[in-house]
């Protein structure tokens, strides 16, 4: 049996190569790249421009193939989740969060996660595997798919406008296949969603923080939620290794990041745990030297969680300390609650199944 090779996920100079091992010219790349990361197509039928014998042999070598859809959730805010099936079995969720006048997709970087964040679903599902460039890119044009956003303007019109790496997964630990991903979709004669209009978060793999900025240059967001080492050691474990202060440097240094294009630092809203004027006060200082913003974040339930969210009262103030030192901090709202799909709430349906099978025999 002959395995197709998946178009999806090449660079420019992979499929130009490709090509040319089929016979072809290498400018039949160009015209591949325009109909699938433009026009969105899957079959090669479908490619008009190209020549009929040059599909069938297309079609007999290759395929253009994204991950499969095994559930969908609509929450009544207008979330939307995805539950996408790679090749081998394995799962991963990615999620639409729509806005007023902007939408951004959140997109999953490996299956599982090995950080353990302590507050987070992910964390408590063990790593399988990094996902390939293929399967990252795959759920953004699964996204792209389903509110038909092929060859849509680019004047900031469309109904997704923004990429999150913000999905299951550290992102700097599976560096090279979500820069692939990143680039293909950065891309001005394809996908072309501006470096400006992505993010990516990072738990604090310092080494890999300032290679991102280099080589990418897309905005960068910390999930720091706490200002000790000694409780975010608990809250997020990966400061065992980079503490802190080396991460504050490593922020400090990223490239392109100035006043117009700051560094986001997501805190999580712990009652009793990170919230108090103290914490807040000691964060404006953490941050003074670094062009910075911050997201706040409710912190969403999840089964099994041992952590409440703050008040409402508490979460304002917090806020308020921050913005009284010349810092934005937005409250994040929740969105997609209802169908887990909040932050922190990310998990593989079928480990969260078998949770819920555990819980109803007990």
């Amino acid at each position: 049996m002959i395995v197709r090779r998946n178009l999806v996920g090449l660079s420019r100079a992979q499929l130009a190569e490709e090509m040319v091992a089929l016979g072809e010219r290498p400018f039949r790349a160009k015209q591949l790249w325009h109909w699938i990361y433009c026009r969105g197509r899957r079959d090669f039928e479908q490619m008009t421009s190209l020549a009929k014998d040059f599909r069938k042999r297309l079609a007999e070598t290759y395929v253009v193939e994204l991950p499969d859809i095994s559930q969908e959730h609509n929450s009544r805010d207008g979330t939307r989740k995805w539950l996408v099936k790679f090749s081998d079995g394995q799962e991963a969720e990615s999620v639409y969060i729509p806005e007023e006048d902007r939408g951004a997709v959140c997109v999953s970087s490996q299956v599982g996660c090995t950080l353990t964040c302590t507050f987070c679903h992910t964390g408590t599902q063990k790593l399988v595997r990094n996902l390939t460039a293929a399967e990252i890119l795959g759920q953004f044009m699964v996204a792209c798919d389903s509110y038909n956003e092929w060859s849509s303007p680019k004047d900031g019109g469309r109904a997704i406008s923004n990429l999150v790496m913000m999905g299951m997964g550290e992102p700097l630990f599976n560096y090279d296949n979500v820069a692939t991903a990143l680039r293909i979709i950065m891309d001005n004669e394809g996908i072309a969603l501006s470096r400006r209009r992505i993010t990516l978060s990072t738990s604090g793999v310092v080494p890999q923080i300032r290679r991102c900025g280099d080589e990418l240059g897309v905005g960068l967001a910390v999930s720091l939620h706490a200002v000790t080492d000694d409780l975010r050691d608990v809250l997020v474990p990966i400061n065992r290794k980079y503490p802190i202060s080396e991460l504050m440097s490593a922020c400090r240094d990223y490239p392109g990041a100035n006043n117009a294009r700051r560094i986001t630092f997501e805190y999580v809203m712990l009652k009793g745990i990170n919230d108090s004027p103290a914490d807040a006060k000691a964060l404006a200082k953490l941050v003074n030297g670094t062009p910075a913003k911050f997201n706040l974040i409710p912190f969403n339930p999840w089964p099994g969680a041992t952590y409440e969210c703050s008040s409402s009262n508490v979460i304002r103030r917090f806020a308020d300390i921050l913005n009284d030192a010349g810092y934005s901090a937005p409250v994040r709202a929740p969105r997609g609650r209802d169908i887990m799909a909040a932050c922190g709430q990310l998990k593989s349906s079928s480990e969260r199944e078998d949770y819920s099978r555990i819980k109803t025999k007990t």
